[in-house]
């Protein structure tokens, strides 16, 4: 018989609601539907049972740079973030040289294929200069569909997402390859009008990559990407929701516009999450961290975030006021449906991997598990 362990008398978000003094029943490496007379039980009561997060755009974090740390560092990387609740990461490129992305496509996928990591996003080369970000400008390109196919096969079926702007040349017929692969086109660091996103959005585009940011504001007359993004069912907005990246009322106008059940929150983690302030490299770009802000040294551009999702989510049930279910949607659920492995996590029920975040009254995490082993101990005093 395999190990059962009961955690009882907790808040337990389930897709269906909320159970009050719940019971998740976990039976070596996934979730249960019963449990054994006798099983060991853990008393969670006042505490939250929440699914293992699901990051769908993370670049770093511990020190690492998933862009072009070693796979040690990779590893480092993805702990780091795993102490922080997130059991599913996907693991984010930013612009680099064609060569060097599919080298680095090729030795991540292993990772990938080892259930280390849930594939890869590359974000950028194929990105407007206009609304580059931290990207390096000298190494932009327009999405030709052959450059956009080298990198989908040097990722060895691990490609999740590539973000574009594709209003540039190649753009629309980039969208519909990806779309075609089964994999995510996502719109972002784009100087599209709204018309030009409509077209995407038609062309296959599912995702809008850190809604707000690097993109045309929204305007009463040109509208632009904001407003086609939200408003069309087709579309998940990626939402950055550490208090730096937006205001409380524009997460406030996504969470109310596209609904629950259209966001994904995310990291969009750099290196210094849960390491520090420092300088850092961001692909080729230096990187200042200061108050765990992080910006180019160079121009100043947010240059991703320092940001745990157990931060998000905390700042999304306490700041931010919204319901704990739709929290759990938008950090866990949606992104898993998106990333085609919703039938293994994403939320707790019976069959599933046993991830499970334990969150206290006040939403700290005190408890992570991952494939039923603890990786922080709900029971012990040093919780992250």
């Amino acid at each position: 018989m395999a190990d059962h362990q009961v955690l009882a008398g907790a808040h337990v978000v389930l897709p269906t609601g909320i159970v009050e003094n719940g019971r998740v029943i976990v039976e070596g490496d996934r979730i249960a539907g019963s449990s054994p007379e006798g099983a060991p039980s853990i008393d969670l009561t006042g505490h939250w049972l929440v699914p293992g997060f699901v990051d769908m755009h993370n670049h770093g974090g511990g020190g690492a740079s998933f862009t072009s740390g070693t796979v040690d560092e990779v590893l480092k990387g993805v702990h780091t973030h795993r102490l922080h609740g997130t059991t599913t990461v996907v693991a984010s490129f930013v612009t680099g040289e064609m060569d060097f992305l599919t080298q680095r496509a090729g030795l991540l996928s292993e990772l990938a294929e080892q259930g280390e990591i849930a594939g890869l996003h590359f974000e950028g080369p194929f990105i407007s200069p206009c609304r580059k970000g931290a990207h390096d400008e000298t190494l932009l390109r327009d999405p030709d569909p052959a450059d956009v196919r080298k990198l989908i096969d040097a990722a060895r079926g691990q490609a999740k997402m590539v973000t574009l702007a594709t209003e540039l040349p190649g753009g629309l017929d980039s969208v519909r390859l990806l779309a075609e692969h089964g994999v995510i086109a996502a719109i972002g660091h784009t100087d599209a009008t709204y018309e030009q996103t409509v077209e995407a959005i038609d062309a296959g585009a599912t995702v809008a990559t850190h809604l707000y940011n690097a993109m045309p504001a929204l305007g009463h007359r040109a509208p632009g990407p904001i407003a086609a993004l939200l408003e069309d069912e087709r579309i998940t907005v990626e939402l950055i929701n550490d208090g730096t990246h937006l205001h409380p009322a524009a997460l406030e106008l996504a969470f109310h516009h596209a609904g629950a059940d259209r966001v994904a929150l995310i990291t969009d983690a750099m290196d210094a999450a849960g390491f520090g302030d420092g300088r850092y490299m961001l692909g080729p770009l230096e990187v200042e961290v200061k108050d765990s802000v992080a910006r180019l040294v160079e121009g100043g551009s947010i240059a991703g975030s320092t940001l745990t999702l157990d931060r998000a989510f905390k700042r999304a049930a306490t700041i931010d006021g919204l319901p704990v279910e739709s929290v759990v949607q938008a950090i866990s659920a949606n992104p898993a449906r998106l990333l085609g492995v919703y039938d293994r996590v994403g939320s707790l029920e019976p069959g599933k991997d046993a991830d499970i975040v334990v969150l206290d009254a006040d939403f700290t995490l005190k408890g992570v598990m991952r494939k039923g082993v603890w990786i922080v101990d709900p029971t012990a005093d040093t919780a992250v």
